[in-house]
């Protein structure tokens, strides 16, 4: 019949539960207790379990207990743990405490086994080991012009009652050292206990030197205390100096590096001469086989003019692509090549045989190398020229002389004379056309000039 209910989706009465007790027949109540408590424990919904569980923590419905235990049945249900032992006995009896010099006695509960042993706390009463001297010693080593033997009698006695708490000693000085100071008492107290140390040659710990320089001490509480004295305004000011001090820092590495790159340029390019002459008087490689480029060549153009692209890809090539100027290669630097070797009337793609091929790069590597060196020339000079005006704004009536040989004629005077290279070469960046850097000089010098007028 349950089969038939389902085919025709009819409502069943619900099976029960197969299990062993109803096999056998066996009904098994549950007592109304229990079911009690298993509803009112049920935890409300809606609450969060870490919020339940701090409202019981046992099915006793027993609260949190107040303080840490590590029984977890609450401090309602914690039992004494009695053992067959005989309980040791306590007795109430007098004590003496060895930190104290009074011998003052006092009572206390103690065991009966520990009435002989020493109080307890007695064992934090630590003292400092204070050398003390003779007579003789004081008189043969330790005399002094501002120090007496009264004062320094009563400086190693308040050194032993403070355990050299030098602030504290510093305030229980008496008044007629008025004019010691903190530095002065401790100067005086490492000087005689080192000489002491000396005199009777201690060694390990007890006999270590203690160097003070009572002078270093003084200067350095003057420095903190200018330096907690400052105004807003000095504050402020030294800030402005730091970053100045930062920016000439900037441009003091600025200025170096752009003199290690000029020697990088001018080694390579002689580097790249010698090269040149040991290719000449190798033997020519024949025409059928494919050119293999020499490794010292690649790595000395590598760092100067153009490095050209290894042609050793598998296959068939054309021997012109190995004329084809890079992508590393600035459009700047095409126009100069383009138009330097239209002003030596060469062509801009000859015919690639191998020594075109060969001669043609090492030239427009040249080429490049001579616009680099000309480029960085006129960054020099044009800083010459910039210091030259500040230095005349500064000083006026004073000019500062630029050596002929660091003048650049850049043929503007003489519009009939051809351009030579060195000035073909620059087409890109000219003293007449100044980038920012130089127009901020520019403007830099102008300003210095207005304010030494005015003033």
């Amino acid at each position: 019949m349950a089969d038939v209910r389902d085919i025709l989706e009819l409502e069943r009465p619900v099976t029960p539960e197969i299990s062993k007790d109803a096999i056998l027949g066996i009904k098994k109540d549950i007592p109304a207790k229990k079911k009690m408590e298993k509803a009112a424990m049920k935890r409300p919904e809606g609450m969060h379990r870490e919020l339940y569980a701090l409202l019981y923590s046992d099915s006793n419905k027993d609260l949190p207990p107040l303080l840490p235990t590590d029984t977890g049945q609450g401090y309602k249900n914690v039992k004494a743990k009695l053992g067959m032992k005989r309980v040791r006995p306590w007795k109430w009896m007098k004590f003496t405490n060895p930190a104290r010099k009074d011998s003052a006695v006092f009572y206390h509960w103690r065991r009966e086994t520990d009435e002989t042993k020493v109080y307890p706390f007695a064992m934090f009463d630590k003292k400092v080991d204070i050398l003390s001297y003779t007579d003789a010693e004081y008189s043969t080593h330790l005399v002094s012009d501002t120090w007496t033997r009264q004062d320094t009698d009563l400086l190693f006695d308040l050194c032993q009652r403070f355990d050299l708490r030098w602030y504290v000693i510093y305030d229980r000085r008496p008044t007629h050292w008025s004019n010691k100071k903190i530095e002065d008492m401790k100067e005086r107290y490492y000087e005689v206990t080192n000489k002491l140390k000396k005199v009777r040659n201690l060694s390990g710990p007890e006999g270590k030197i203690i160097a003070y320089d009572a002078e270093h001490e003084r200067r350095r509480k003057q420095q903190l205390i200018k330096l907690w004295e400052r105004t807003p305004k000095q504050i402020e000011e030294e800030q402005q100096l730091l970053s100045e001090l930062r920016k000439i820092e900037a441009r003091k590495k600025e200025r170096e590096k752009k003199t290690q790159d000029l020697q990088k340029l001018i080694s390579a390019a002689d580097g790249s001469a010698d090269v040149r002459k040991l290719k000449t008087n190798k033997k020519k490689v024949q025409p059928t086989k494919l050119p293999k480029t020499d490794t010292t060549a690649q790595s000395v153009e590598s760092c100067t003019g153009i490095k050209f692209p290894d042609m050793k890809a598998s296959g068939v090539s054309l021997r012109s692509q190995r004329m084809k100027l890079p992508a590393s290669v600035g459009q700047k630097k095409v126009n100069a090549i383009e138009q330097l070797l239209g002003e030596l009337g060469i062509e801009l793609n000859p015919m690639a045989t191998e020594d075109i091929c060969q001669n043609f790069n090492d030239l427009r590597s040249d080429l490049v190398l001579m616009y680099d060196l000309r480029t960085i020339l006129l960054n020099y000079v044009f800083e010459l020229q910039t210091l030259k005006h500040q230095y005349e704004s500064l000083l006026p009536g004073k000019t500062l002389e630029i050596p002929a040989s660091l003048i650049i004629n850049t043929g503007e005077d003489s519009p009939s004379r051809p351009r030579a290279i060195s000035e073909m070469i620059d087409v890109v960046a000219t003293p007449s056309t100044p980038n920012r850097k130089r127009k901020a000089a520019l403007e830099q010098s102008n300003v210095l000039k207005k304010i030494k007028s005015r003033t």
